[in-house]
């Protein structure tokens, strides 16, 4: 295995030190202050509404909102918009971590992955002395949205090696969108080069909607691509020429994240989002026959796993 994720390794990690940034949530508006604090071993990554003194677990069945985002929480004591920052600490092997915001929402940023990636290079990455389990699935659980051939499906199997292979296909009217898909084994490394930068995206003719009913206030040509039929209305213009489904998928790394420990699985989906992948989890965790718990000793005898520093930690 050429990197982590996410079992490249069985050791507990952590950010070296506290680091932060100020943004604007995607669909609420408001300005937001973020910060990743440090964890002691065991803490798992923890959401806290600073400004309400309230916790909430990164876990699949605190989830409470998946329209156009992944949202935990109830009421009030809400964090949305989550998925971007997940994908990145499970991208680098972080397991324990504190992630403050004074608000309802995680700020959008670029609209990718790749500025928590930087934050967190910044602040570097260090192994803590305990070994971390994962999640291993057993065999296929599926979940679907419709049905015919225009269906949307997503599903977990047994994985042939260590770690989270991936395979993800959209299909948009938009002409600029069209069908894509991309198939990848999810590493630290192929995680940066492939899916860390690609940016959320919306409809021109869905703004107004979407404001009409309180979401995308924050949402500009700065955090995300806007698709005309088939025009991109960004001025720069894509990322990359399938820089849709790298971003569909960054957004499944980010939501299968919240199974609480990392998984090794193949993932499949077609047309799949935030509520399927949710459901997807949901659907797993209600069938113990389709998933054990691999401690430390099965971890390490995996075919393809190995032990290295993510390239925060090892440059450090």
């Amino acid at each position: 295995m050429d990197g982590f994720f996410p079992i490249g390794t069985a050791r507990a990690r952590t950010l070296k030190s506290a680091i932060g940034c100020v943004g604007v949530g995607l669909h609420s508006g408001a300005r937001t202050t973020l910060n990743l604090r440090p964890a002691a071993a065991g803490t798992g990554i923890v959401f806290r509404r600073t400004d309400l003194s309230i916790d909430i677990p990164a876990r699949h069945d605190a989830v409470s909102d998946t329209r156009l985002c992944t949202a935990i929480g109830e009421g009030e004591a809400r964090i949305g918009t989550i998925e971007h920052v997940m994908a990145a600490l499970a991208a680098l092997g972080v397991t324990d971590l504190v992630v403050e915001v004074d608000g309802p929402e995680i700020p959008i940023l670029d609209g990718s992955s790749a500025p928590f990636i930087f934050l967190m290079d910044c602040a570097g990455v260090v192994e803590l002395a305990a070994s971390v389990a994962a999640i291993e699935v057993l065999r296929t659980v599926r979940v679907t949205d419709g049905e015919g051939p225009d269906a949307a499906w997503a599903e977990l199997s047994p994985a042939d090696g260590a770690g989270l292979e991936a395979e993800l296909s959209i299909d948009f009217g938009a002409t600029a969108i069209g069908r894509q898909s991309l198939s990848l084994r999810v590493t630290e490394e192929s995680f940066r080069s492939l899916l860390a930068d690609a940016r959320t995206f919306t409809m021109a003719e869905d703004i107004a909607r979407l404001r009409a009913v309180g979401l995308a206030r924050g949402g500009s040509l700065a955090n995300a691509v806007v698709v005309d039929g088939p025009l991109v209305v960004n001025p720069g213009g894509l990322r990359h020429v399938d820089e849709f489904v790298r971003h569909k998928l960054l957004d499944a790394v980010g939501d299968l994240a919240l199974a609480g420990a990392p998984l090794k699985a193949r993932f499949r989906g077609h047309r799949s989002g935030h509520a399927l992948n949710n459901r997807l989890l949901r659907a797993l965790f209600a069938d113990a026959s389709a998933w054990r718990r691999v401690e430390e000793e099965d971890v390490s005898a995996m075919p393809g796993a190995s032990v290295r520093l993510p390239m925060a930690a090892a440059a450090a």
